[in-house]
């Protein structure tokens, strides 16, 4: 079942459908995989309700970034042993310099202390990952990823990570304009808003990336080569 589903109108979908929207882009055949900002700040360091987790970071999206962890873990692992590419595109800690407009929009960003921006130990960066720290919600705006990218002959990204209206959106629509082939596991993303979160993976379905569920991600790239 699509996240949407109850949110987004049957009705509203068939508008869609019928406009020629939502069309899969399938698979290329050299993945990489993008996790997005899955630090401390995001999830808290450990699990449970996100009014709860917001009492240590205010940025935390509780629970449910858990959970994203724990489906992206098998993902990750699979992109270990096939030797394909893993890149962490992250906030790095903020200096006084770093407010811009997001600080005048969300001051409590300024506030993070810096054991939050560490990377969630479950799926951590290992030494031969590519580390992206940005200032700005893409993943692509003011980073080498792109270049990253190109070095690498990736065809498709995997992108995973929070939040789903935010950076992940961001990301998606840049990815896409450069005419990369973009893939949500749609367990593999979470915000702090459930209408937010599902709004944006149906208007991304739409338009820029397939939303798939991890398990169906994961048998189809079990079918594509590893990388020597």
């Amino acid at each position: 079942m699509k996240p949407w589903h109850g949110i987004i109108s049957n009705a509203e979908e068939q508008v869609y459908d019928t406009a020629g929207f939502g069309r899969p882009s399938g698979l290329g055949y050299r993945p990489a995989l993008l996790i997005i900002d899955i630090q401390y700040r995001t999830v808290g360091t450990v699990p449970r309700s996100i009014h709860q987790a917001m009492q240590e970071f205010p940025t935390s999206c509780g629970q449910v970034g858990w959970d994203a962890v724990a489906h992206i873990a098998p993902l990750l692992d699979m992109f270990r042993k096939k030797n394909w590419p893993v890149l962490y595109p992250h906030v790095a800690p903020k200096l006084p310099s770093d407010g811009g407009r997001l600080a005048e929009k969300v001051p409590a960003i300024m506030s993070i202390p810096p054991h939050g921006y560490e990377f969630v130990r479950e799926i951590a960066p290992l030494e031969r990952d590519i580390l992206l720290p940005k200032k700005h919600p893409s993943a692509f705006f003011g980073t080498p990823l792109a270049s990253h990218l190109i070095a690498l002959g990736a065809d498709t990204l995997i992108m995973t990570g929070c939040t789903t209206s935010g950076c992940i959106r961001a990301s998606v629509v840049d990815a896409f304009s450069l005419n990369f082939k973009v893939v949500i596991p749609q367990e593999c993303v979470y915000d702090r808003g459930q209408v937010s979160h599902a709004v944006n993976l149906f208007d991304m379905s739409q338009k820029y990336a397939d939303v798939m569920e991890t398990d169906k991600l994961l048998s189809s790239l079990g079918l594509l080569q590893a990388q020597p």
